[in-house]
């Protein structure tokens, strides 16, 4: 039994430093969006979250939201944002921004794929894999599943 409360122990120390490390590159980028535009952090984090707000509304009885910024659009422009604020800081030579600016980028590339592959472990470990959707596997040992194919004469 303490496998599993090993596994979840480090499972809560890893989301909490992927947690710091995307907050860091957060205030990094606010910086530097504050020190290109001129303006405060205040007003620079003001403009990045009108910029990636995302508001609900209804419409015909369908929950949906809305943003300046397009579904497809969102993780490109953040993307951006996070390797101009690298390029930065890679520029004045700063090191510990930079590894923190870089784990982030990767951590939003690979998001994506690491999501769908945890997704599909999970179902798979609830439900159980099936190489065929049409044919389910069936776990059971005292059924032989065979094909039978008649030769011709």
């Amino acid at each position: 039994m303490r496998m599993p409360k090993l596994a979840i122990a480090v499972l809560i120390l890893v989301l909490a430093a992927v947690a710091g490390t995307i907050s860091y590159a957060g205030y990094l980028v606010v910086g530097f969006v504050s020190s290109y535009l001129g303006t405060g952090r205040f007003v620079a984090g003001l403009l990045l979250g009108a910029l990636f707000a995302r508001l609900p509304y209804v419409r015909q009885g369908k929950l949906r939201t809305v943003g300046l910024l397009p579904k497809h659009a969102r993780r490109p422009v953040l993307l951006a944002l996070l390797a101009g604020c690298l390029l930065s800081f890679v520029s004045r030579g700063e090191l510990i921004p930079s590894l923190f600016l870089g784990l982030s980028i990767g951590y939003l590339l690979a998001y994506k794929w690491m999501r769908q592959a945890f997704v599909n472990r999970a179902l798979s470990s609830l439900f159980g894999s099936s190489s065929d959707p049409a044919r389910p596997m069936n776990n059971d040992p005292t059924i032989i599943d065979v094909e039978v194919r008649e030769k011709k004469d």
